[in-house]
């Protein structure tokens, strides 16, 4: 199960690098406009704001990567770092857009329970 509860967070960690790559460097160029549906103009208007969108998700994966290597003494701060990804894709989710809750949210919900269930183990 522990094995399980890594993997999960590992891979949210990565998703939250993706969304720092997609967000500070892509964001205005092709597959970043692609990937948000973003016309060149939107995209342009919005850089600063999704650059530092972008660097609270790199937060969140260092946070994530930090609980890892930490191993069974990272049990909270991998707790408290899956929450925040949670309540962040709940929040976006609701406000911004409704994929949010399944590439955020759910990934995040997933691996915070399957952390929960391994610590209990």
């Amino acid at each position: 199960m522990t094995l399980l509860a890594n993997l999960s967070v590992a891979i949210v960690a990565a998703l939250h690098a993706a969304f720092l790559v997609l967000e500070m460097v892509l964001w205005d160029r092709p597959l970043g406009r692609r990937v948000f549906g973003l016309s060149p103009e939107r995209a342009a208007a919005t850089r600063v704001l999704a650059a530092n969108q972008g660097l609270y998700n790199g937060f969140l994966a260092a946070g994530l990567l930090w609980g890892l290597l930490r191993g069974a003494a990272g049990f909270e701060l991998q707790v408290f770092f899956l929450g925040c990804v949670v309540a962040a894709g709940l929040f976006g989710g609701f406000t911004a857009s409704r994929g949010i809750l399944w590439v955020q949210a759910v990934p995040g919900a997933v691996a915070l329970g399957l952390v929960l269930a391994a610590h209990r183990l």
